[in-house]
């Protein structure tokens, strides 16, 4: 994949390949959206609350007889189809958290990359210098880059200048490459990504986590070889520890055997 780098004057300096692997996977619309539920689900507080009728307060006496009134039959006040009276199926907190798993999580984020090159939206610029922490710098920063609505600016880590400058710009936001996710790029239309958080991301996503069974076999692997690496000493201390013994045996025989010689000496 071709990208063309600019400078903080809006000029493209150079031109690099970054890595297919990163910045050309096809696009998987269902683990995208899966991805992109569970952050939003993530985000949720789940404190909603409502009251049963057995938490409202009041309804304790029977608002009138069972029978011979010609009204319908009523048990409390605060039953549910009465004015202030409990809530039926209503909200209660809950945890609405989900785990993804990191290799979904760093295609989903491959895919969204490579979308956004595809789509002439990824902006590299080959550094932040000509940002001062003033907002003026940024609005000219983004104007030389043709930038008019939302965009996300990216960089190695987090530089307080450019974090001061985007802050007061509405729908511009920063971010350092290791926290970037799906989520964040999708709720922009511009991704501005410096060269070295490039370079970074390329080498950081192109290698694909092991697996669990990978790393499973890989431990005991390990373990079947320290225990073979393990065993001539081992067996060196058993021989060790069994010499004394055997000596120990050869003498408790030799006292036997002069026991019995001496028995047949007196007879």
């Amino acid at each position: 994949m071709e990208v063309s780098v600019k400078n903080s004057q809006g000029d493209t300096v150079e031109t690099i390949d970054l890595d297919d692997a990163v910045f050309a996977v096809p696009m998987n619309h269902a683990l995208v959206h899966q991805a992109l539920v569970i952050y939003q689900g993530n985000k949720r507080q789940g404190t909603a609350d409502t009251k049963t009728r057995a938490q409202v307060s009041g309804g304790g006496r029977k608002p009138w007889i069972q029978k011979h009134t010609g009204r319908a039959r009523q048990g409390s006040i605060r039953s549910p189809q009465w004015r202030h009276g409990g809530v039926v199926f209503g909200p209660h907190p809950r945890d609405y958290r989900k785990a993804l798993p990191r290799r979904m999580r760093r295609l989903a984020l491959k895919c969204v990359l490579s979308e956004k090159a595809r789509q002439d939206q990824l902006i590299c610029i080959d550094a932040t210098d000509g940002i001062n922490g003033k907002t003026k710098s940024m609005v000219e920063l983004l104007s030389n880059l043709g930038i008019t609505g939302s965009a996300l600016v990216v960089t190695k880590d987090t530089v307080q200048a450019v974090v001061r400058a985007a802050h007061n710009i509405e729908k511009i936001w920063t971010l350092p490459v290791n926290q970037l996710n799906a989520q964040e790029l999708l709720s922009r239309d511009k991704l501005v990504i410096t060269l070295e958080a490039a370079r970074w991301a390329e080498q950081d996503l192109a290698v694909s986590p092991p697996r669990w069974k990978d790393r499973m076999a890989g431990a005991t692997n390990a373990a079947e070889i320290s225990a073979v690496a393990a065993s001539p000493a081992e067996s060196a201390v058993a021989t060790a520890d069994e010499e004394p013994a055997t000596g120990q045996a050869e003498e408790a025989a030799a006292e036997r055997a002069g026991e019995e010689e001496d028995a047949g000496g007196e007879e």
